[in-house]
């Protein structure tokens, strides 16, 4: 919301892929006791965490340790793709940012995850020696990345899932709603305001 001003926010997308906002408090992903505190929340009122879900996340380690907590290890939990080859970008020289964001999409986009986790194992050995942050940066969280295709899940699903777009669609809506806000009060304000937003949304 501003410098000094984070608030986290929940999303879910029901069987019919209607959006609901779930969660919203003050603070940011990297924060492990204001996400464990945004899960605990959740599951207060009543969200059963025996159920399977797929959770689609940023990459902050945080969120994803409070979600094997809460809802077990073997919860399916996706990285965004999108941020994910924006850090591998920037630790590229500028010359090598196009091919690799392509080998990237082209891995990604393939329906078979063990060929997508070889295409990408061999671009970080390739990228090794010109760019090991790189190539590590890959490798971190691989896992993760690849959820939606190891789930199986049809091409178009999978596209709409691979990323935060679902929320940072919502948070676009937040923004502009927001955005007259010459001086916000305090976090109870930024969040009357947020929240009301996502409803809109």
């Amino acid at each position: 919301v501003t410098e000094d001003l984070v608030l986290l926010a929940a999303v879910g997308i029901d069987a019919e892929g209607t959006k609901h906002p779930l969660g919203l408090v003050e603070g940011a992903t990297e924060n492990a006791v204001v996400v464990q505190a945004l899960l605990d929340d959740l599951v207060g009122r009543g969200l059963d965490p025996a159920t399977c879900r797929l959770f689609i996340v940023d990459g902050a380690k945080a969120l994803t340790k409070a979600i094997r907590r809460t809802f077990g290890r073997d919860t399916p939990i996706q990285r965004c793709q999108v941020h994910k080859a924006r850090n591998i970008a920037e630790r590229l020289p500028k010359a090598l940012q196009a091919p690799v964001r392509r080998a990237l999409r082209q891995a990604w986009e393939l329906d078979d995850a063990a060929k997508a986790e070889r295409l990408l194992r061999n671009l970080a050995r390739t990228l090794e020696p010109r760019a090991p942050g790189a190539a590590a940066s890959i490798l971190e969280g691989l896992d993760e990345i690849l959820t939606v295709v190891r789930l199986g899940l049809p091409r178009e699903l999978r596209r709409s899932l691979a990323c935060t777009n679902i929320i940072e669609n919502v948070m676009g809506s937040v923004r502009r709603v927001c955005r007259n806000v010459k001086r916000w009060r305090d976090a109870d304000m930024a969040l009357r305001w947020t929240a009301a937003a996502m409803l809109e949304a």
